[in-house]
């Protein structure tokens, strides 16, 4: 009887004792729902620049690519770039990117100014369709795309950059892409691969047209379409894309006595492919585009629809020793068009070589030396007649966190 009564108490003991666990297993499973704010991250980085070394031509300048070029500049913050971001939900994400070094004018710098605030509405469970809402890059062009914080020459080449200025604009943009390849985009960034980011495979959108930060000065929409596909290889990615946009573009600054159409208004539409194929180790990114824009005409002192023309080629190699990676690279580019948003959409031909090399000792700094061998001849109505060569040295130091 004994026996009996103590193989019931041993039971009961082990019941309770199972479902004492079970209760606790149940109540560490449900975890307390995040907040809004705790699912908020940051990052950003800091770029330094020094352009005075071995500056062969004071006369030598690029408006768009650094203010610090030419002259008696010296250093300078490119870039200070604070990014909030965050998965709010399953489906809704948002990012937000002020700069602190922006630079209005040459003699005016370090002003705060909204880079990016857009966020993302997911229509599936895996996200692989969804629609972008708010100032956001513009899907034309790898190296447009592509985060200056990755990008191995100091400035965008004249071609693709002077499509879009800050390559944002401000609308609602549609990007598809399986989750496989999303994750693949992914890696080509966090793995030092100077990837362009998640733009999708396939990319629409309808934007203003004015550029980021100004409003809309015509009743007339910007419409931007691009298909781009990564092809993973055993020890090898290559990256094909076609991208093309078309709109209306107004005049924003024009030399008094200039000639224009009657309401500033000028066709803006392109056409460019890009190759990419990834250092593992040796890359080589390829850009070239064709179109129309307003450009400024000597002959007539007026702005008129022009044909552009231009392109570039980066070839480099990654050597990755001891934790640190070294990157030496080169870039040749060459551009023939106007650049729309400046003076008199000013008259532009550039055929400019760049030798380099970047090192990244740890995750948190990088160091480029970059020489500088550029041809370019630069007009508008102030200056008809101004074609300016010469050789510089920069130097770049770069803080990531």
């Amino acid at each position: 009887m004994k026996n009996n009564l103590l193989v019931v108490a041993v039971s009961l003991s082990w019941l309770n004792l199972a479902q004492t666990v079970k209760d606790s297993s149940t109540l560490s499973a449900v975890e307390p729902q995040k907040k809004w704010f705790e699912k908020v991250q940051i990052r950003g980085y800091l770029q330094v620049r020094y352009n005075g070394l071995f500056q062969t031509n004071e006369d030598l300048s690029c408006e768009q690519c650094d203010k610090s070029w030419g002259g008696d500049n010296d250093f300078f913050i490119r870039r200070m770039r604070l990014i909030f971001f965050g998965q709010l939900s399953p489906r809704v994400y948002f990012y937000i990117q002020p700069d602190f070094a922006s630079a209005p004018s040459s003699s005016s710098l370090h002003f705060g100014q909204l880079r990016d605030a857009y966020f993302d509405i997911g229509l599936d469970r895996d996200n692989a369709f969804r629609f972008r809402i708010g100032q956001s890059k513009v899907p034309f062009g790898f190296e447009n795309m592509q985060s200056s914080q990755n990008r191995l020459p100091l400035d965008r080449a004249d071609a693709f950059n002077s499509a879009v200025t800050n390559e944002r604009d401000l609308g609602v943009f549609f990007y598809w892409a399986p989750p496989r390849i999303r994750k693949l985009f992914s890696s080509l960034v966090n793995d030092g691969l100077k990837g362009s980011g998640d733009y999708g495979v396939l990319g629409i959108g309808l934007y203003n047209g004015q550029t980021a930060n100004r409003q809309e000065a015509n009743s007339n929409k910007h419409v931007v379409a691009r298909i781009s596909y990564p092809i993973q290889f055993k020890r090898q990615i290559i990256e094909t894309g076609i991208q093309a946009y078309k709109g209306k573009f107004t005049l924003l600054t024009t030399t008094s006595g200039v000639g224009t159409t009657d309401d500033k208004l000028y066709a803006d539409e392109r056409i460019g492919a890009t190759l990419v194929l990834y250092p593992k180790p040796f890359g080589i990114l390829a850009e070239y585009n064709i179109g129309r824009g307003p450009e400024y005409d000597k002959l007539s002192n007026s702005v008129v629809t022009s044909p552009l023309k231009g392109g570039y080629i980066t070839a480099s190699y990654k050597f990755d020793f001891k934790g640190q990676t070294l990157i030496p690279f080169s870039r040749y580019q060459y551009y023939d068009g106007g650049k729309k948003h400046e003076l008199d959409a000013r008259s532009y031909e550039v055929e400019e070589l760049e030798i380099g090399a970047e090192w990244q000792p740890n995750k948190n700094f990088e160091l480029v030396l970059m020489y500088t061998m550029s041809a370019r001849r630069f007009e508008d109505s102030d200056n008809p007649y101004n074609f300016q060569r010469g050789n510089l040295l920069r130097i770049q130091a770069q803080l990531n966190f």
